[in-house]
């Protein structure tokens, strides 16, 4: 490797042989040395326009810094915009991330946004780790008992019926291969727990049996996909059974363990007992991903098995939102929208539409009689059926999990992704602006305040 004579910072390298032009060689076997510009691909234009003014020592942390900078103006934007257009900030987030992908797309080239970095990538996963943890720490154990039927049932439907009826589309509508297929009902079987989580906290409804019924609903829905997917690809090894024991031991001492250290400790040193559950969220985590299992399902039943201890703690999971949704979580959504392309989109609008229907269709056929049963609210079954269309987390997992494997190829990944992501965003805003069950909500001091007047 040599140093640039330009001084511009972008080191050069004397290029293989294999990879040079006929020109480049014959200079080569003439004894000339010939140079090349490493590419920087991943960090895209933001370390092209910055590098001539960094110093050499401070690049890779400049680097870092500016993208995190630019990555939460994109964050307070919508934080901006989703207080004024009175919707979900994580759907906002989404919007955001799309739109900022499709204009530095156009600008500066593909990549242009980082969100490959591997940094970043750990961040955005994080903020779903922590997002889907707080998730179950919010549910209340006496609720889950009371609604256990419902949960299980309207869980269970919302997996299965999405599930076939999307594979069903994609092997006889788009001609897709029998393992293409089951992939992609598994991938548009999901209920996005995150965007959920995230829509029940900013509405309130978090607080309400209504919304802890929908969130349970949720787990068992992303329950079923995870098992869906590994016992259709994912191979079942002595990995997996070592995953699971830990599993199952660590979460059934969480409670004691996290009461005792909070007993010895809680009021020693600062934090221990925020230091104590990343510990364990993230060596779950790894453990899960060396299973090839997903690090947020440990993290959803962690939270719910100290949901009666921690999550009765508002001050603590006050202080944990915080740092999810005000640092991690923006990471997370705003990636989630910058992996779709438009460009991909409109050259086969007709495929994303298919999956889309599918997907939206088969939940709300599959979903609305049986919500009936248990809602007679109008507003009630439409606004828990059309969040439970929502996808994200798991569905974008389980679609990479098929690229990576080779059972989707990158066109239909694509697909997968943007269908994903738009029923993240379409029957989410639908619920809010056209259903919302305000007469759940937990009436506020200023509202109590309004009606007595």
């Amino acid at each position: 490797m040599m140093p640039d004579s330009k001084g511009d910072g972008v080191p050069l390298i004397i290029a293989p042989s294999g990879l040079m032009t006929p020109v480049a060689r014959e200079k080569l076997r003439q004894g000339s040395k010939v140079r090349c510009r490493l590419p920087r691909r991943k960090a895209g234009f933001l370390f092209r326009a910055l590098s001539p003014f960094a110093k050499k020592g401070n690049r890779p942390m400049q680097e870092m810094f500016t993208i995190s900078a630019i990555w939460l103006a994109l964050a307070v934007i919508s934080a901006i915009l989703a207080s004024h257009v009175r919707i979900s900030m994580a759907l906002v987030e989404i919007c955001v991330g799309v739109a900022a992908a499709a204009v530095a797309e156009r600008l500066w080239g593909a990549g242009a946004l980082a969100a490959d970095l591997d940094w970043l990538k750990y961040i955005a996963s994080a903020g779903a780790v922590l997002l889907t943890f707080l998730a179950g720490a919010e549910l209340d154990p006496s609720t889950l008992k009371v609604k256990l039927k419902e949960v299980s049932v309207v869980g269970l439907i919302g997996f299965l019926a999405p599930f076939l009826g999307c594979a069903a589309v994609a092997k006889y509508a788009l001609g897709w291969s029998t393992p293409s297929s089951w992939l992609a009902g598994v991938a548009l079987s999901t209920t996005s727990m995150a965007v959920v989580y995230a829509v029940m906290l900013e509405t309130g409804f978090n607080k309400t049996e209504f919304g802890k019924g929908i969130l349970g609903a949720c787990f068992i829905n992303d329950l079923g996909t995870v098992i869906a997917l590994g016992l259709l690809f994912a191979p079942f090894t002595h990995r997996t059974v070592i995953f699971i024991a830990a599993s199952v031991v660590t979460i059934a001492l969480l409670p004691f363990l996290t009461s005792k250290l909070t007993e010895l400790y809680g009021n020693k040193t600062a934090a221990i007992r925020t230091k104590w559950i990343l510990l364990v969220l993230f060596g779950l985590g790894a453990l899960a991903l060396w299973a090839s299992s997903e690090a947020v399902l440990p993290a959803y039943i962690a939270g719910m098995v100290l949901a009666g201890s921690v999550g009765r703690d508002a001050f603590f999971i006050r202080r944990l939102r915080t740092l999810t949704i005000g640092f991690l979580t923006p990471f997370y959504f705003i990636r989630a929208g910058s992996l779709v392309s438009l460009t991909a989109l409109s050259s086969a609008p007709f495929i994303f539409a298919a999956l889309l229907t599918g997907k939206v269709l088969s939940k709300i056929f599959g979903l609305y009689p049986i919500i009936g049963i248990f809602r007679r609210d109008g507003k009630e079954r439409w606004y828990y059926t059309l969040l439970m269309s929502t996808g994200l987390t798991f569905g974008t997992i389980s679609a990479l999990f098929g690229l990576a494997h080779g059972i989707v190829s990158q066109e239909q990944y694509s697909y997968l992704v943007a269908v994903v992501i738009a029923s993240a965003v379409i029957p989410t805003m639908i619920a809010n602006f056209a259903f919302m069950p305000r007469h759940l909500l937990p009436e506020t001091p200023a509202m109590a305040e309004e009606t007595s007047h």
